[in-house]
């Protein structure tokens, strides 16, 4: 070999290490970047408080809502799988066109056409209510819907097959996708979807919130301004706020009933314990109380005239008879035959009309 191939040889090679150590270089100091994960954002949903409304109780941090959330809650709701036979969904009980309560039957009526033991409250403006059910048995919206599913004459299922055939089916795993990011089914995304369903109806287009907001053209007739005034006067110590309620407990002077064939239905008693709480109910919301008869926790009254005769007739006195309802020894309201007429007219203004015909609460 002569000395400039020789040369020739060396210079190759070194041109060769070089070329190579600048790629490993290159390699070194600019890597190919890793792809960042996308991170998952739903919709946020807007919801607003109305503007006569108080500050509601629901933590919406712990669960806010969103669209997809919502559009998940709403297929829940009105999807029969959530029974055990299949038949009976949410909306059975809590009907849209009779203020989400049910008014057909006197009592719940459920699965197999059981009947239960107390009448069917409306659903609306549950994010501001602090308990549910008569007994106030249940104190937190996200745990509700476990008593109705695994109520054996409601649902009649379990919480735990009922997930079993949610995440069966076909239509769910991307509803749950879209709102919470994953597919998982978990009895936390289950409730809290129906939660944040619940959450959006919102009943505060009445023509009493209209008049009382002084929005344009509202007014309330001569009538139901008296009615106003009366039942200001005498039934808000119960019925009070612009939620009508105020949720405590109160034993309203009915007259015991069975509950059903052997037991007397107590009330609150029921969760406490407490003989204080012997025969109370809670107060319920008036509002739409016009589509949601019959009334009291056992439906036993069928019209709001036969609410306030009891009240002005039949207030039975017991050791548990709410003070208010016992003035100067005598129990009850004195009303006449129009101040009666009058407090009824001024309920039938809490109806809400856009509420029942609101399209994103009636079924797809």
């Amino acid at each position: 070999m002569t000395r400039w191939q020789h040369a020739g040889i060396v210079a190759a090679i070194v041109f060769y290490g070089f070329a190579i150590g600048c790629q490993n270089d290159s390699g070194k100091s600019d890597p190919k970047p890793e792809p960042k994960p996308v991170e998952f954002k739903a919709t946020p949903y807007k919801w607003t408080k109305p503007t006569n409304f108080e500050e509601p109780h629901y933590d919406f941090t712990k669960n806010p809502l969103t669209v997809e959330g919502v559009a998940l809650g709403k297929t829940l709701f009105y999807d029969g799988i959530l029974s055990r036979d299949g038949k009976i969904t949410c909306a059975f009980c809590h009907s849209p066109f009779a203020g989400f309560a049910h008014t057909d039957h006197p009592l719940s009526h459920g699965i197999n056409d059981k009947i239960g033991t107390r009448n069917v409250p409306g659903i609306e403006n549950v994010a501001w209510k602090q308990a549910f059910f008569w007994d106030g048995g249940i104190v937190d919206l996200d745990l509700l819907p476990i008593s109705p599913i695994q109520n054996p004459v409601e649902m009649g299922d379990s919480l735990a097959n009922v997930l079993k055939k949610v995440r069966a089916s076909g239509q769910y795993p991307a509803l749950f996708k879209a709102a919470f990011g994953t597919e998982e089914v978990t009895t936390e995304r289950f409730l809290k979807a129906l939660s944040q369903f619940m959450l959006t109806m919102v009943s505060a287009t009445s023509r009493y919130d209209k008049y009382v907001r002084k929005e344009a053209g509202a007014t309330l007739t001569d009538q139901e301004l008296r009615g106003m005034t009366l039942f200001k006067q005498n039934c808000s110590g119960c019925h009070a706020g612009e939620q009508f309620t105020d949720q405590s407990y109160r034993n309203n002077g009915l007259r015991m009933q069975l509950a059903n064939s052997k037991d007397f239905d107590l009330g609150r008693y029921q969760i406490t314990l407490n003989q204080d709480d012997y025969n109370k109910f809670r107060v319920p919301s008036l509002r739409n109380v016009e589509l949601t008869p019959p009334y009291m926790h056992d439906g036993r009254f069928t019209t709001l005239e036969k609410v306030l005769d009891h009240y002005m007739n039949d207030v039975q006195d017991t050791p548990q008879l709410d003070p208010l309802l016992k003035k100067n020894g005598k129990t009850g309201f004195t009303f006449t035959t129009n101040e009666k007429a009058d407090i009824a007219a001024f309920l039938r203004t809490l109806t809400d009309s856009d509420f029942m015909k609101d399209r994103r609460f009636q079924p797809d």
